[in-house]
Order: C-alpha cells, then structure tokens, then sequence
C-alpha cells in the first residue's frame, strides 16, 4: 500500500490576526517547501490526475508523487502562491469558496479575517489557463455535516454549477468545507457529478483511498522545512481508514447539538 503525501494548504501570506495564524504559511516558508519537492525529485499532480493514476490500472503513478492542495479561494494564492508554483513548474488543485469570489472572506469573522480578499473571476480563469486545477468548496462554507440533505444540496451543486459556468469545463473535484462531511453529503457530492472530493484527516493517502474522502495533511504555519519532510515520510501520521471513526461521529453529534441550540436561543 503506497502512501500518497496529498497537502493541504489554505493561505500564503506574512501578516494576519493571531487566530488565523496556524492556516497562514509565510511565502519563504512555501518557497522552501517547493524547492524541498523539486530536489527531492517529487512528482506534483493533481487531485483529479491521482484520481484518474489510481482507478485505471493502465496509468501508474509516479515514483514519488505528491498532491498540493489549496482550500477556500484567498486573493493570496495568485499573488503568494501561483508565482512560486509558476517557478518550479508545478500544478495544484484549489478549492474556492463561490459565494465570496471578488468579495472577502466573511465567514472567517470570529477569527478576525473576515475581510480578507478573495479571489476574483478574472483571476480564477488565469489560473485555470495556467494549469491550476479548480475545485468546488461549497457556495459559503458552512459545515456541510450540520445541515439538512436540501441545505448541503444548495451549497453543494450551486458551487460546481457556477464554476462550470465561467471556466466553461466541467469541475470534478470538491473538498468538505473544514473537512466535515456524513454519508448523506457523500451522497449528494456523488449525485452532483463529481468524481473526486477531499477531506483532511492529516494522514497519509493510499492507492485504494476512498476517492469521496481522499486524506490530506496539513501544512500550518509552523511547518519548516525538516516538518516538511517528515510529512512527507509520513512520520508520526496514520494512513487513511476508510471506515469512519466513532469519535467523528460523535464530534458531528456535539456540533449539531450546539447548532440547534443555538438556533432556538436566536429564536424569538
């Protein structure tokens, strides 16, 4: 069982407020993590091009392939990240957020970075140009475990809808907004026609990963280059279960009680 390392990131940037610090990787951080795959003869593809290696027995992987992810669509990946990419010849898969695209990041207002830019349709279709694969992350990223089936179908289907609309090409790939989803989201991504989603687990990926629960790890801000590396090794991580844990259950059971009881305190 060959582990597959599939990354997850989510901003490039120097400066944010301290509640976001873990999910921001400064530039020279992400630079050096770049050139540590590029000396180390690693072999980035994306989401959909591990996909397609893994299910069709006449495509092989790669010796050493590794899979770069981005979540949520900030302005920061075109300014911090494409630029870097561009510079060692990689590809990536980025997840955006379809109801703050030209906008800034409003749901991440408790966290103090509730106007952090996001990234703009003329942007996105640079990127797609350039090789960036994108995926669909929900219309305004709720946690898709805590809604009704008709309310994680409306944040579901209107992202893949509205990114095949601009990119004019289909959009496969979708990734569980803070890696949450239930056997009924898995469904609904399932009947909206993609073929791939992922979630984050921080383990290793395999070739016989479940493709609608692809495990990833995350890069935080802390992660230097020799962290980087044991990542990469899979040191300290698990490799993917396919089954889903009792304590994931139990956590989507905690947070749909504190949703509902704070849906009757707001209640007039």
């Amino acid at each position: 069982m060959k582990p597959i390392p599939i990354l997850l990131y989510h901003s490039i940037a120097d400066q944010v407020a301290p509640p976001f610090k873990k999910w921001a990787v400064a530039p020279a951080a992400f630079a050096s993590h770049l050139d540590y795959l590029k000396s180390h003869h690693y072999r980035p593809m994306t989401v959909s091009q591990l996909v397609d290696s893994t299910e069709n027995n006449s495509a092989s992987l790669p010796e050493r392939p590794v899979v770069i992810t981005f979540d949520d669509g900030f302005a920061d990946f075109y300014t911090g990240a494409f630029p870097a990419l561009r510079q060692y010849d990689f590809t990536a898969t980025l997840y955006i957020t379809t109801g703050y695209i030209g906008q800034t990041s409003r749901w991440l207002s408790r966290e103090g970075e509730g106007e952090r830019p996001m990234l703009t349709w003329d942007q996105i279709r640079e990127l797609h140009t350039n090789g960036i694969e994108c995926g669909a992350h929900t219309h305004h990223h709720p946690q898709l475990d805590t809604l009704t089936t008709t309310a994680a179908h409306d944040e579901i289907v209107p992202s893949k809808l509205m990114l095949e609309h601009y990119l004019r090409q289909p959009v496969t790939t979708f990734a569980y907004p803070h890696g949450y989803y239930s056997p009924a989201v898995r469904r609904i991504v399932q009947e909206a026609g993609f073929s791939s989603a992922c979630a984050v687990k921080h383990a290793m990926s395999y070739k016989g990963d479940d493709r609608f629960a692809l495990a990833r790890i995350i890069v935080a801000a802390d992660t230097n280059t020799d962290a980087f590396a044991r990542l990469l090794a899979g040191q300290d991580l698990p490799v993917a279960l396919k089954r889903e844990r009792i304590q994931t259950k139990g956590w989507r059971w905690i947070r749909r009680s504190a949703k509902l009881i704070n849906q009757r305190r707001l209640t007039p």
